[in-house]
């Protein structure tokens, strides 16, 4: 359990890191958007809360990438597939579920949280903050399986009375 949650982490800060790279220096590095995360955090939540306080939107950028969406991958993603499609590589896993982290960011919370356009009206940074969420979720993943946490479903044992 205690390496499970260090692998999670580990996971986290490293492909926030990446995401963070990408997203807010090497993308306008060579002339394309710039994320920002900190400000879609802040905005939902002055939609949630009806406030930000100082430094939340940045805690919550940075709980949703160091734990919660590795968990999403770690316990949902890759058990899903290993049980439907076990001979799919965790990479396509990862792509797969880099692009569901962007649906969830740019519709989910962008737009059904706070307000703003569906994917951000499709501009450029919603197409750096596609590769950013699939770079995201392969770093994780890759930190995943390197260390070698996979989670599987538990599978019933069928018993026959005698």
């Amino acid at each position: 359990m205690q390496r499970t949650i260090l692998s999670i982490l580990t996971a986290g800060a490293f492909a926030t890191i990446a995401f963070d790279v990408f997203g807010q220096a090497l993308s306008p590095l060579f002339g394309y958007a710039k994320l920002a995360p900190v400000g879609l955090a802040g905005a939902t939540l002055k939609s949630v809360f009806g406030a930000a306080p100082s430094g939340a939107a940045h805690l919550l950028h940075t709980l949703t990438g160091l734990i919660f969406y590795v968990i999403g991958y770690f316990a949902i993603a890759r058990p899903l597939q290993r049980a439907v499609l076990p001979q799919l590589h965790w990479s396509i896993t990862a792509t797969v579920y880099g692009i569901a982290l962007w649906v969830f960011a740019l519709y989910g919370m962008a737009h059904l949280v706070a307000g703003m356009k569906p994917f951000l009206g499709f501009t450029g940074i919603a197409w750096v903050a596609l590769w950013g969420h699939i770079i995201y979720a392969v770093v994780a993943a890759a930190v995943l399986e390197l260390r070698g946490e996979i989670f599987e479903f538990p599978r019933k044992r069928i018993t026959t009375a005698a």
